[in-house]
């Protein structure tokens, strides 16, 4: 069986042009011994694709995130592009993608997205004002302009990218306002659930299960209601549950039910198990001088996974366990406690009422 490799890779580490309210990563950052571990080298990179190539007998992905990965400079990804072609000898399927927060991008930018295939994920939360009050600039000022600007180029110049909407508190209370704008000027919809700090002290942008149970309602009503119009939306949330309806598994890492350990490298080439664990006690090595195989059977490695694994005494007895799966590990800290996903209300909640729907779009797709 062929096997794949994908990394998320942040090669501006925490670093960052913008100062979001809620960031997770700038307090993972905090969390650690070093907050910022720079911009990646090109021998850095280098070894990432090398060893990524020779581990590989399958489709290999790399996906960058920051911080802002942008920082890295538009000749870092040019030097990516090359050292693929470089290193690809046997000729595996490759994929590239950027999140980004819009503001570094310009037609030169574009150009090099398109004509690279580079799928991006382009932040945005919703409406003006509201986009405005979470993500600022380093200043302090608002960046919804300049967003919209980096889409509007994006789309201008054919460059495949998504929106993807943090669920803050303010964001889940004004859940069909946000979705009707994203819906009116885009097709391709991911909502994130916003994360609390490491150490669960809330903020006013945090998002508590009652609020969260009402979006996803009322977004998934306008989704069925698009869908059923024949204009239909894709939310990934939603794509994915009428997908494992379908008897596909979940694309998306947070609905599988348990982890696995994904490649997330830092900066300096260190090696951790998952986005939201880049904290020392989950470093499962450094590509500059670690094997793939080494960091994939690491000892960080296999208790990451296996903790996962815990179920909670409730969701093994819910009616819904089969689509919700215990939703995402950080929503279930400390997992070692076998605790309870803190949006459990929410999604029990919603799949009360989104089922019948969910398995009526089944129905439509599979009967195409």
């Amino acid at each position: 069986m062929p096997r794949p490799f994908t990394a998320l890779v942040k090669p501006a580490s925490s670093a960052c042009n913008m100062r979001c309210r809620y960031c997770f990563y700038a307090d993972e950052a905090r969390s650690r011994a070093v907050a910022n571990y720079g911009l990646m080298t090109l021998d850095t990179l280098e070894s990432l694709v090398e060893k990524a190539f020779a581990y590989a007998s399958g489709p290999v992905s790399f996906a960058f995130q920051g911080g802002e990965p942008t920082l890295a400079g538009l000749d870092f990804y040019r030097a990516l592009a090359a050292l693929e072609k470089k290193h690809n000898r046997r000729r595996l399927p490759v994929s590239n993608a950027i999140q980004t927060n819009g503001l570094l991008i310009d037609a030169e930018w574009a150009e090099f997205l398109r004509e690279n295939r580079f799928l991006v994920g382009l932040s945005l939360d919703g409406y003006g004002a509201l986009h405005d009050a979470l993500r600022l600039d380093a200043a302090g000022g608002g960046t919804f302009a300049r967003v919209c600007e980096a889409a509007d180029l994006m789309t201008k110049k054919g460059v495949d990218f998504n929106i993807l909407c943090v669920v803050s508190g303010p964001v889940a209370r004004h859940a069909g306002k946000v979705y009707r704008y994203l819906r009116s000027r885009f097709q391709y919809l991911q909502f994130i659930p916003c994360l609390d700090p490491l150490d669960g002290a809330p903020g006013d942008w945090s998002l508590s299960a009652a609020d969260f149970g009402r979006f996803l309602k009322e977004t998934f009503a306008l989704y069925y209601d698009d869908f059923m119009s024949g204009r239909p939306v894709s939310v990934r949330q939603f794509d994915n549950y009428v997908g494992m309806l379908l008897g596909r598994p979940p694309e998306s890492c947070g609905m599988s039910g348990v982890c696995s350990s994904y490649f997330t490298v830092e900066g300096d080439g260190s090696v951790y198990p998952c986005d939201f664990y880049v904290l020392d006690e989950w470093k499962m090595g450094n590509v500059n001088t670690d094997s793939i195989e080494a960091m994939a059977s690491s000892e960080a490695a296999r208790r990451f996974v296996a903790l996962s694994r815990s179920v909670n005494e409730k969701c093994a007895a819910c009616r819904w366990l089969p689509l919700c799966r215990g939703g995402c590990r950080r929503n279930r800290e400390p997992i070692a406690e076998n605790t309870l996903n803190q949006f459990c209300p929410a999604y029990e909640a919603f799949f009360d009422y989104a089922y019948d729907g969910l398995c009526r779009i089944a129905a439509a797709v599979r009967g195409r």
